[in-house]
């Protein structure tokens, strides 16, 4: 039986409010907006060109594309493997779910692999088991900023001749056995929502060494035109996914401060961790052995089995507390259950997982006394559900 207590936690007789997330915006931020706002490029300028090149410096890789969305982006990597009606991609039901919509606008099936309970990464043990003469890639997700155990989907995907797209748009900086996320696959994608470790607002960035997926990335991003084409002249078939030069301003100055933004949030992690790993009832995420650094998008605790989560997130929520249920595994959505008939079993350990997880407030701003808050009222919630 663990310590129900929290240290030095403050009471208090009206309820504190803790934002569940919040972008670190800068000086520097505001200073290459404006910048940007001074000059007539707003769109395909000098700042996404530099932040593509500072971006390939970080990753580690040839190219960097930007693109208007992480979701945008996973498109592009399966146009450019590709992937189209009657093929399969193998991926994870515990992920947010356009990671899996992408290959319904290819006329594509995502064929799901059930996750490891520790990591809650794909099995790469079930995934050979699931492979079919149709399947053309494999699609691990880093979830909540934990690489997915690349080197047995890589052995598989050499065996069987499989594209493996990177889904690592909650995973900047992360790293697998020492290596960095995005440079474990013949493509992978970032995301820069305002709730990511670092943000252009709205943004993501293609990342790989192929030259020819290069080219071909920086057309389809701009409605099919290539380099060389004339004005209005359009070789392909293409999107508007481009990344303004405004956003593109945004990621220069995070990416500048990329490491003091992973640190922040390592830092209250690491509050968090020391605060509830006692408490009765509550798992504190697990790293495993392989990840060699975490990147911490989310705090994502797990609750015992006999633990009400909607009374224990209804009564934090009365007390100035936000949390979030994250992830509901994606072949339980509707749109997935009527389309291709999912139903409650298909992925037990997915969906045991996701019955018992809890997202906290969790942004690198958060103070000592908002975690204390926060552990002090899950710690008297989880007691009484």
């Amino acid at each position: 039986m663990g310590d129900r207590s929290i240290p030095n936690a403050t009471k208090r007789s009206q309820p504190m409010l803790v934002p569940m997330s919040r972008p670190d915006i800068g000086q520097q931020e505001i200073e290459l907006v404006n910048q940007v706002l001074r000059t007539p490029f707003l769109s395909i300028g000098p700042m996404i060109q530099r932040f593509e090149q500072d971006m390939a410096r970080y990753v580690g890789t040839q190219h960097a594309i930007g693109v208007s969305s992480g979701t945008a982006g996973l498109h592009l990597c399966l146009r450019a493997a590709g992937i189209g009606e009657g093929h399969e991609v193998i991926t994870t039901p515990f992920s947010f779910v356009s990671s899996a919509n992408v290959m319904l606008y290819e006329r594509a099936q995502p064929v799901f692999v059930d996750i490891e309970p520790d990591s809650l990464n794909i099995d790469p043990q079930r995934i050979e088991d699931a492979l079919t003469r149709h399947t053309r890639a494999i699609l691990p997700v880093h979830a909540f900023g934990q690489p997915a155990d690349m080197d047995p989907i890589l052995d598989v995907a050499r065996r069987h001749s499989l594209w493996v797209i990177e889904d690592a748009c909650e995973a900047i900086g992360a790293e697998y056995k020492g290596r960095k996320a995005g440079t474990l696959s013949d493509v992978a994608v970032f995301a820069f929502y305002p709730n990511k470790q670092m943000t252009t607002g709205e943004g993501g960035m293609i990342v790989t060494d192929r030259d020819d997926w290069d080219a071909l990335f920086r057309s389809l991003r701009n409605q099919g035109r290539d380099v060389f084409d004339a004005w209005l002249n359009h070789t392909r078939l293409g999107y508007n996914y481009r990344l303004d030069e405004m956003s593109a301003a945004l990621g220069v100055a995070q990416l500048g401060r990329i490491e003091e933004l992973l640190a922040k949030r390592q830092r209250v992690a690491q509050m968090y961790n020391e605060r509830l790993e006692e408490v009765e009832g509550v798992t504190i995420p697990f790293v495993v052995p392989t990840t060699t650094r975490m990147s911490w998008f989310v705090y994502v605790i797990r609750l015992a089995i006999e633990i009400d989560r909607n009374k224990v997130m209804g009564e934090l929520g009365e007390r100035g507390i936000p949390s979030r249920p994250y992830f509901t595994p994606i072949h339980l959505q509707p749109f997935y259950r009527q389309m291709f008939g999912y139903r409650e079993g298909d992925f037990p350990v997915t969906e045991s997982v996701a019955q018992s997880v809890l997202a906290l407030p969790f942004h690198g701003s958060v103070t000592v006394e908002q975690v204390d808050y926060v552990c002090e009222n899950l710690s008297d919630v989880t007691a009484h559900s």
